[in-house]
């Protein structure tokens, strides 16, 4: 077990980061190919990163551009079939159906998510975003137990899928995409005999799916429907995935991504300062890489997700330099306030 006393003292070293973050938006590192058809969630991890980095403004306007022009390229609008959204990437557009509809090219709840905390992150209006056949698509994604699934065929569903349609709704301002009651009666099913959160219903909890849940509730203003004892065995179960470092689920080791996914679910419960050390950000620094990004666990190799992670949990222990974060939609408050801003033209 890690301590206070047998941890090293260790240095946060943003500009290493910064680094490798552009390295990613770049598509410079290799070894990625196997997540050739989500693109857009290593973008958006590289841009989130860089977000709370503080280096955004960084980016050269004409880059934001390209980029931006990208993710546009990735939006499919088909209301006969309902599978409008965004892809993952440009691998299912061809010559043959570029700028029309064909078979497989279907929207990713995941990608459209996205998609969408990407664009805000670059400054981005939505006012290219169509809205309503986001909203309409949503709808049939949202099966008859409240849960979601990720495509219109052969993908599975579970809580990540929910909290992806949970901050579609937010962002878009528009709940008419899934019910409500039904999407709560499913996290609800969900709350395990231990006091956490399983990706369905009798599974075993897990950090992921319970910060997922709490976000979503939180989202769509049904966090009060929690009862005394669920609200009490959460925070509890949450307190416990802590020891130096967060874990994901009991008897497993602490890992950096749950820097955030445990953090992030205490903070959605106001629970997070019980654990509130000036050694918390220890663990995560030993995950730093010298050349840059944070990996799973120590002396493994860095990756995006956990970069990016690392940097959320990093921010959520007050890490000078670091912008905070808005949990519930896994976004920056600076992004979330734009947001906000955006959504006010709309009505």
């Amino acid at each position: 077990m890690f301590t206070s006393e047998t941890m090293p003292s260790l240095k946060f070293v943003p500009e290493l980061h910064k680094k490798y973050l552009l390295f990613i938006l770049n598509g410079k590192l290799p070894n990625l190919e196997s997540m050739e058809t989500n693109r857009t969630v290593l973008m958006y991890f590289a841009l989130a990163g860089l977000d709370i980095l503080d280096e955004i403004e960084n980016i050269p306007p004409e880059r934001k551009e390209s980029i931006i022009k990208w993710i546009y390229s990735l939006q499919v609008v088909n209301e006969e079939e309902n599978i409008s959204g965004f892809l993952g990437s440009t691998n299912l557009i061809t010559k043959e159906n570029r700028g029309k509809n064909s078979p497989y090219k279907w929207a990713h709840i995941a990608n459209t998510y996205s998609c969408l905390l990407s664009l805000l992150i670059l400054g981005d209006d939505l006012s290219r975003v169509n809205r309503k056949a986001i909203i309409t698509s949503l709808k049939t994604l949202q099966l008859p137990i409240g849960s979601f699934k990720g495509a219109k065929e052969g993908v599975e569903d579970d809580m990540r899928f929910v909290f992806c349609a949970a901050c579609i709704c937010y962002i878009l301002d528009d709940w008419s995409g899934m019910d409500v009651e039904l999407m709560v009666q499913f996290i609800m099913k969900c709350i395990s005999y231990d006091g956490g959160v399983g990706q369905g219903p009798e599974l075993e909890s897990h950090s992921g799916s319970t910060f997922c849940a709490m976000a979503s509730l939180a989202l769509s203003d049904n966090l009060h429907r929690l009862t005394k004892a669920q609200f009490t065995g959460l925070r509890r179960w949450l307190l416990c995935r802590f020891d130096a470092g967060f874990s994901g689920r009991p008897n497993k080791p602490i890992d950096t991504c749950y820097s955030f996914w445990t953090g992030g679910a205490l903070k959605i419960l106001n629970a997070y300062q019980f654990i509130e050390d000036p050694n918390n950000d220890q663990f995560v620094l030993m995950t730093q890489d010298k050349y840059g990004g944070f990996s799973k666990w120590v002396n493994t190799v860095p990756d995006p997700m956990h970069t990016y992670f690392g940097l959320a949990g990093l921010s959520l222990m007050n890490i000078s330099g670091l912008n905070k974060m808005f949990c519930e939609l896994n976004t920056t408050r600076r992004v979330h306030d734009c947001l906000k801003k955006i959504q006010e033209k709309w009505k």
